[in-house]
C-alpha cells in the first residue's frame, strides 16, 4: 500500500458544510485512474479545518468509494486523545492505514512528538504513516527521531518532505534515513515538484497533492520513475515545471482547489474559511496553465 501513486483528494466545502457529494464524485475518480493509495483528510484534505465528525463522514465516504484501493486516513490533532479518537473513527469505517503528523499550537520537542507516536502506536490495529510535513506543523523530524518512531509496532511508512538536489544529491538523503530505519519501513516523497527526483533516488512512494485532481498526470511521472527511467521521469516533470512554479508561489492546497474549480470537479469557493482560494488574475493563471499543458485527466 505504500508504493507508487498515492493521491490525496481536497475536502470540499460549501456553504461551510463538507460537499460529500463532490468528495465522493473525486474518489470515485480515484479509484477508475487505480492510483496506488488515496490519503484522506491530508493537508490537502483541509484535516485541520473539520471537527471530528465531519472528518468521521469524509473518511467513511472515502473507504466506501475508493473500491479496491487502499486508503489511509488522516488522524492530525492537537491534543493526543484527539489523535487516539480520530485513530479509532478510522479504524471502525475500515480504513486500510493512518497518517500522522505532529500537528501544535505551541512549539514541541522531539520527547513530545516520540510520546504521541508511542501512546498512538500502542493502540493501533492498522499501518500508520508518520507524515513529516515542516512547511506546516514547523517542526523537523531528526534521524534519531526517525530511528525511534520507526521502531514502533505499527509504523510502516514515513512520508519525507521535499528534498532539493540532483537524483544523486538526494539519493545520498534517503540512504541517511534508511540507514536507521527498520527494512520493513517504506519511504515516501511528498513535494509534486521534487517528487520524479524522490522516487528515481529511491523512495517508493510520491504522495502527491494534485494526484487528487490529475491522477493520470502525475502517473505519467511516477510510472518511469519508479522504473528507474531517469529521463522519461524527469523530462515528464519538467514539462510541468509551470504547475510547480505556482505551487511555489501560492502553495499546493490553493493551486488544487483553483485546478479543480476550473475542472468543475468541485464548485468554487471550496476552501474552509479564512481559507479563500486564489480569485482573479491569479485563478486565471492556473487555469491557463491547465489549458496549455492539456492538463485534463
Amino acid at each position: 500500500m505504500f508504493t507508487g501513486l498515492s493521491a490525496f483528494p481536497l475536502t470540499p466545502l460549501r456553504d461551510d458544510q463538507v460537499d460529500l457529494a463532490a468528495y465522493t464524485r473525486l474518489i470515485d475518480r480515484l479509484g477508475a485512474a487505480e492510483v496506488g493509495s488515496i490519503g484522506a483528510l491530508g493537508s490537502t484534505g483541509s484535516y485541520a479545518y473539520l471537527d471530528r465528525d465531519e472528518r468521521r463522514a469524509v473518511a467513511a465516504a472515502t473507504v466506501e468509494h475508493a473500491g479496491h484501493v487502499p486508503v489511509l486516513i488522516g488522524i492530525g490533532a492537537l491534543r493526543a486523545s484527539q489523535v487516539r479518537a480520530l485513530a479509532a473513527d478510522a479504524q471502525e469505517v475500515g480504513a486500510d492505514a493512518v497518517l500522522l503528523a505532529p500537528v501544535s499550537y505551541q512549539e514541541l520537542t522531539e520527547d513530545d512528538v516520540a510520546g504521541l507516536y508511542e501512546d498512538v502506536t500502542a493502540e493501533l490495529s492498522v499501518p500508520l504513516v508518520v507524515y513529516d510535513n515542516p512547511g506546516t506543523t514547523h517542526f523537523t523530524f531528526s534521524l534519531d527521531l526517525y530511528a525511534h518512531i520507526a521502531s514502533l509496532p505499527h509504523v510502516e511508512g514515513i512520508k519525507i518532505p521535499p528534498t532539493a538536489g540532483s537524483v544523486e544529491e538526494v539519493r545520498e538523503r534517503i540512504q541517511a534515513i534508511r540507514a536507521v530505519i527498520p527494512e520493513h519501513v517504506r519511504l515516501g516523497i511528498s513535494g509534486d515538484g521534487f517528487a520524479a527526483t524522490g522516487l528515481l533516488a529511491g523512495c517508493d512512494a510520491w504522495f502527491s497533492s494534485l494526484g487528487g485532481i490529475l491522477p493520470q498526470a502525475m502517473a505519467a511521472i511516477a510510472r518511469p520513475a519508479l522504473a528507474g527511467e531517469e529521463e522519461s521521469a524527469l523530462a515528464g516533470s519538467e514539462r510541468l515545471r509551470p504547475v510547480w512554479e505556482l505551487i511555489a508561489e501560492f502553495g499546493s492546497l490553493r493551486v488544487a482547489a483553483a485546478m479543480a474549480g476550473h475542472l468543475e470537479l468541485v464548485q468554487e469557493p471550496c476552501l474552509p474559511r479564512p481559507l479563500l482560494g486564489l480569485t482573479g488574475s491569479d485563478r486565471d493563471r492556473v487555469r491557463a496553465v491547465v489549458e496549455e499543458l492539456g492538463l485534463r485527466d
